[in-house]
């Protein structure tokens, strides 16, 4: 699933060819959004938002996407051969000179942009890490709900709720560096290695968002050595409502019959 480097390099990568331009054609393949609404309109801003693409128009609508698993933004000339085969286009804006064109996304919405601080999902969306100052003592304050004390701490950094962006990829490897156990609960960590994760989560997304590539010690290497201690990595699902692959290696960080203590190497 794209997370929260690569929405906002798709934003910069849109941005240029579609702000300040009006729409000529828009069309969704996607059962709820009249698109056809924003044409005439000019468009005014493109940017993510955690892990969703939000583009605004001056007649005072919005368009939010949602990529999930296999969902991408393409952007081709006028009458440029598509990369992807054309019945997987969810939504199509055409400006002049450009065709944006989003493939494959499950979640393709228009609503008011004044209803953004009322929408359901965005709404809830906690700090995004990408933001110039993302708010970290409020990302800490999320993860202390008491909803979240008795989780797994590798659940945690992927709800959304608490910090927006964070997704697996990120996840692993923020848990790896942090030598902290993934089985470790909130509540049995202390605010400096919450601290210590957010902070890690926020250098990995920005050093994607700015270079397109991740620090990669730990994920999808199941049975190579770990570059810091040697010992095998290896990879379990984890979680309940929606289990994810998590890769940890046994000597730098505790497993899950460990006691979920912060270790160190």
């Amino acid at each position: 699933m794209p997370e929260g480097d690569t929405l906002a390099r798709t934003a910069a990568a849109l941005r240029p060819w579609l702000v300040g331009r009006p729409v000529l054609a828009a069309r969704a393949a996607v059962p709820g959004p009249r698109i056809e609404r924003v044409v005439g309109a000019t468009v005014t801003r493109v940017e993510a938002a955690g892990k969703n693409l939000l583009i605004a128009f001056d007649n005072g609508l919005e368009v939010r996407t949602h990529l999930r698993m296999h969902g991408s933004w393409h952007r081709y000339r006028p009458g440029e051969r598509w990369r992807q085969p054309p019945a997987r286009a969810r939504l199509v804006l055409e400006v002049e000179g450009s065709v944006a064109v989003c493939f494959d996304a499950p979640v393709v919405e228009l609503f008011e942009t004044r209803a953004e601080p009322l929408h359901p999902a965005l709404s809830r969306l906690g700090p995004d890490l990408l933001a110039p100052e993302p708010d970290v003592a409020e990302v800490i304050r999320r993860l202390r709900h008491p909803d979240r004390a008795a989780i797994s701490i590798a659940e945690a950094l992927l709800d959304q709720r608490a910090m927006a962006g964070v997704g697996n990829e990120v996840r692993n490897e923020a848990l790896w560096q942090a030598a902290c156990s993934p089985w470790a609960k909130v509540a049995d960590l202390d605010d400096a290695a919450l601290l210590a994760l957010t902070d890690i989560a926020r250098d990995v997304l920005r050093e994607g968002a700015a270079t397109g590539h991740r620090p990669r010690h730990v994920y999808r290497r199941a049975g190579r050595p770990c570059p810091r201690c040697g010992t095998i990595i290896r990879v379990v699902h984890q979680g309940s409502a929606l289990p994810r692959l998590t890769f940890w290696c046994p000597g730098c960080q505790a497993g899950p019959e460990g006691d979920g203590a912060m270790l160190r190497p």
